[in-house]
C-alpha cells in the first residue's frame, strides 16, 4: 500500500505567504507556476471582493530534493486575492468547468493610490486580470503532499 507524503518527509513545512507588493508576488508566482485546476477550481466571491483558486502546485521549493531521493511532489493550495473590484477573462471558456489549467505566472500591474491588477496568466493564451484596490494575495498548502503523476518536474518547451 502507498501511502501520501508528509511535510516532514522532504523537511518542509506547509507554505503560508502573503504579497502585498510586487516583489512578494514574484515569490508567490514562481512557486505557483505549473499550478494545474479546473475552471470549477475559480471562484470570485464578488461579496467579499475575494478571488480564489484552488491549485494542484507542483512544490518548486523540493524540486532539487526529489529529484536526488525520492518523487517530485504536488501539494493542493489556495491561491486568494483580496480586495478584488472587477474580473476580466481573456481566452478562457465561460461555463466549461471540466477545462484543466496551468498557471505560468502572476503579475501585477499598480495603478494609482495602491490600486492596480493582477494579471494571471494560463498556458494555451488564456488569461485573467483581477482589479484590486490595493495587492493582497495569499498562498497557503492545504494538504499533505502527494506524489506527482508525471513523476517528474515540469518542463517547457523554449
Amino acid at each position: 500500500m502507498t501511502e501520501d507524503a508528509s511535510f516532514a518527509d522532504g523537511a518542509m513545512r506547509a507554505l503560508r505567504l502573503r504579497a502585498l507588493d510586487g516583489d512578494d508576488l514574484a515569490v508567490i508566482s514562481a512557486l505557483a507556476q505549473d499550478a494545474v485546476l479546473s475552471s470549477a477550481d475559480m471562484r470570485w466571491e464578488k461579496g467579499r471582493r475575494r478571488f480564489v483558486l484552488l491549485l494542484n502546485r507542483y512544490r518548486w521549493e523540493d524540486a532539487d530534493r526529489a529529484a536526488r531521493a525520492r518523487d517530485h511532489e504536488r501539494v493542493r493550495s489556495l491561491l486568494v486575492i483580496e480586495d478584488v473590484t472587477r474580473v476580466q477573462s481573456s481566452g478562457l471558456p465561460q461555463g466549461a468547468d471540466d477545462l484543466v489549467l496551468s498557471l505560468l505566472s502572476l503579475a501585477w500591474e499598480p495603478g494609482e493610490d495602491g490600486a492596480g491588477r493582477v494579471l494571471l496568466t494560463f498556458a494555451g493564451g488564456g488569461a485573467l486580470a483581477l482589479a484590486v484596490e490595493a495587492l493582497e494575495v495569499l498562498l497557503q498548502d492545504v494538504t499533505r503532499p502527494y506524489a506527482d503523476p508525471a513523476r517528474r518536474a515540469p518542463g517547457h518547451d523554449v
